[in-house]
């Protein structure tokens, strides 16, 4: 399980720390471009995640065929997760340019109109190698080729910085684009990425008898929908996850600006602590299936056990972090007193559903290694927009907590979907003895 969850863990942290970057390069740009960028993403990973989840069905199927040492079917599940890839890649580019000239009729600011058009059209162009990337990391992964996931990412890193560098600002004989060069950088960096992820593939077919060249790679229509069954309750997850941030981000843009402040800098931190039990859940996916595939329940079990396990230990000891020393933490971001008290609130509140999130991270991980998608979807629609988003916004605008009853909110939804899951796999996985 560590041997697959440190390096996926090391991989969402890369992917994190790529945007970091952008950010902090396009700072020297001024306020706009920094507006623009931060727009331009809050309209595309929505869209491109949610296509990207999609392919989380993989796990599934690759890691389950893997166990039962089916390798020729593994390579179905790849070739037909490539033309998932390349269908949903033209389809999410028109939704992602589309919505540009609805953020200009809604009046958004010209300065920053003027430079989010052609950073957003750069982007674009990332979108149908950032697809392939996920279809190729979910095939390796569930393989147990794992290195290279990794090293894309942390490499990608290098490429990005330097093509920012040059692009951004005209060096190495490169034209100044400024934001712009930013969305090219970006693509290239995928581009990139995808690069390694097919050359790991194409290694090792060139070590097992390169079986991939020896098999069908017409679409096989019935694999196709299997997958998206499994994919779409997945993706609307991750889509209904992600919208409760949205939405939550902008309520409290109604507040002071102090509140914002200290929401950004606890966001921050929860995102960071998230990319460990991220990890985590990607390999009791993988681990849980491939012991499915092989007719081992019982280990399947104990699999999504040590999971949760490791999930709750490294979030356990992050909660601890965030109760004891909050101050301490939010003066790495700012020395505000105001936005220091604010956020100490915050993530004091925080370190109450860390370990739940943790759970619930790994056990919705050790539920898609049996092949259940459906019930983390439903778990997550009903705890963030029953019950979270609705406490949360009575507590904020009626009970006057301010942004800490947004806080509450989602502390309420995490526990609640954290225990649910468990509760949920302990009897899957009961049923599956």
């Amino acid at each position: 399980m560590l041997r697959l969850a440190v390096p996926l863990a090391a991989a969402e942290f890369g992917w994190m720390i790529m945007g970091t970057v952008d950010t902090i390069m396009a700072g020297p740009l001024g306020a706009a471009a920094l507006g623009a960028g931060n727009l331009g993403n809050m309209m595309f990973f929505p869209v491109v995640i949610f296509g990207t989840g999609l392919l989380l069905g993989m796990d599934t199927l690759v890691s389950q065929s893997f166990g039962a040492q089916d390798a020729r079917d593994c390579r179905r599940t790849l070739v037909n997760g490539v033309w998932i890839a390349l269908a949903l890649a033209p389809f999410l580019s028109l939704i992602v340019w589309g919505l540009l000239p609805l953020l200009a009729r809604f009046g958004t600011n010209p300065r920053v109109m003027v430079l989010l058009v052609p950073y957003q059209k750069a982007s674009i162009w990332g979108i149908p190698p950032l697809l392939l990337y996920a279809a190729f990391r979910r095939y390796v992964q569930a393989v147990n080729i794992v290195k290279p996931v990794t090293f894309a990412l942390i490499s990608a890193n290098v490429v990005n910085f330097l093509g920012n560098y040059a692009l951004m600002y005209g060096h190495f004989g490169a034209p100044r684009m400024g934001l712009e060069g930013s969305g090219w950088s970006t693509s290239i960096s995928r581009v990139y990425m995808a690069g390694v992820l097919a050359a790991a593939i194409l290694w090792n077919e060139r070590r097992t008898g390169n079986l991939l060249f020896h098999i069908s790679w017409l679409p096989d229509l019935a694999r196709v929908r299997h997958l998206l069954r499994l994919g779409l309750p997945a993706a609307l997850q991750i889509l209904a996850e992600g919208a409760v941030f949205g939405v939550v981000t902008a309520l409290i843009g109604k507040l002071d600006e102090v509140s914002q402040a200290a929401h950004a800098i606890a966001i921050n931190m929860i995102s960071t602590t998230f990319m460990v039990p991220l990890g985590i859940s990607s390999a009791a996916a993988v681990r849980v299936g491939q012991a499915i595939g092989g007719g081992q329940a019982r280990d399947a079990g104990a699999r999504g056990w040590m999971a949760m396990a490791f999930g709750a230990t490294f979030m356990g000891a992050a909660a601890i972090a965030l109760w004891v020393a909050p101050a301490a933490i939010v003066r790495l971001f700012t020395r505000d007193a105001a936005v220091v008290a604010a956020g100490t609130v915050l993530l004091r509140i925080a370190a109450v559903f860390e370990l739940f999130d943790g759970l619930q991270v790994t056990a919705t991980g050790a539920l898609r290694g049996l092949g259940d998608t459906r019930t983390p979807m439903l778990a997550h629609a009903g705890g963030y927009w029953i019950l979270g988003m609705p406490l949360g916004c009575w507590l904020c605008f009626h009970g006057r907590w301010g942004v800490p009853g947004i806080w509450v909110g989602l502390s309420a939804a995490l526990i609640v979907i954290g225990v649910a899951l468990v509760v949920v796999w302990a009897r899957r996985i009961g049923a599956a003895h």
